[in-house]
Order: structure tokens, then sequence, then C-alpha cells
């Protein structure tokens, strides 16, 4: 919503993705413009080894736990894996050591679908892996007076947040919160 704020209500959350499925439209025309320049094989290979490094991984340890928060390091490798400067420094590298080619354009591709179609943005230590319902995210929506999305409909139910406080140790009305600086400093 803002710097402050950074979470987003449904209708911004659509924006955001409306903004990567141009990109994903561009470089899928590209694909299509150069499909007969493109070496398959290659292309194949840089599209699937940012799932398999940074998705695949995580998620078995996701269905795994049962709903346990997973190590973060499942959420360094999908985050580094689906950053957009990552595969600029992967291209740039390839564009070098091999040579600059179509079949880098699944790069970009992978990415702006991943976003635009799937809403799968950067992953944050405090969520479940796989995206599911936190009660907090609802009851902003309910204070905002709009709806709650469609369940992503996973399997495991109430996954406990990796990084989630519980409500007990939130301030009461009876215990005003402490200054910023003292939160920031009983937290370390």
């Amino acid at each position: 919503m803002d710097q402050a704020n950074p979470f987003e209500t449904p209708k911004t959350y659509q924006i955001h993705r409306a903004e990567y499925l141009v990109g994903f439209a561009v470089a899928t025309g590209l694909l299509i413009a150069h499909y007969d320049e493109i070496r398959w094989l290659p292309a194949i290979g840089l599209f699937l080894y940012i799932d398999l490094i940074g998705y695949i991984p995580g998620a078995i340890a996701f269905k795994r736990s049962g709903g346990r928060p997973i190590a973060k390091t499942y959420y360094v490798l999908y985050n580094v894996m689906h950053s957009l400067i990552t595969q600029a420094v992967v291209a740039a590298l390839w564009c070098w050591l091999v040579k600059p080619e179509w079949a880098l354009l699944v790069l970009p591709f992978h990415l702006f679908g991943d976003r635009g179609l799937f809403g799968n943005f950067m992953k944050s230590f405090a969520l479940p892996f796989e995206p599911v319902r936190q009660p907090g995210y609802l009851r902003l929506l309910d204070d905002l007076g709009l709806p709650h999305p469609k369940a992503a409909g996973h399997a495991v139910t109430d996954p406990v947040p990796v990084g989630h406080r519980p409500a007990s140790a939130a301030p009461t009305a009876a215990a005003p919160a402490a200054p910023a600086a003292a939160r920031h400093e009983a937290l370390r």
C-alpha cells in the first residue's frame, strides 16, 4: 500500500500481477517470433533449473512438514532463484561464456509467468512456504472493508507462520506497546 505498509489489497495485487503479464506477453511474443532460432535444449534447461533449485526442494519440505515451519534456506533458495537480478546475472554470464541467444528469453518468460499468471512473488519468512490464508491478513481485509480472496486450496490447513509471534505476545490495552526502539532491541 505504501513504503511503511508493503502489503497489498486484492485489487492492487491484481494490478501488480497485470504488470508482469505484460512482460510475459512480450517474452511470449518474442519466443514465438524467434521460435526457429531458439536452441531448445538449453532453453528447456534454463527454464527448469530455476524451479529445480528454487521451488521443488521447498515444496517437498513443505508437504512433508505437515504444516509446521520449514528451514529458511528453502525461502532463500526460492527468492534467489526467482529474482530478476539473479536471472539477469545468469543471462549476462551466459552471453559472455556461451553466446547471446534467444534461448535466454525463457528466463523472463518463467519469472513473468510465475508472477503474472500464478501470482507467485518473493516468499516471506513470516509465512508458510506455500500460500495459505492467514488470519491476520483476513482481519486486515475486514478492517478495510474488503472481500476475502479465494483460498489457495492446499491440503494443509492453518500451518504455523514461520516468524509469527502469538497473539499473547502482542500488547494489550492494559499494557501499552513499548516504543519502537525498545521493541526492536527486545527482538535482537
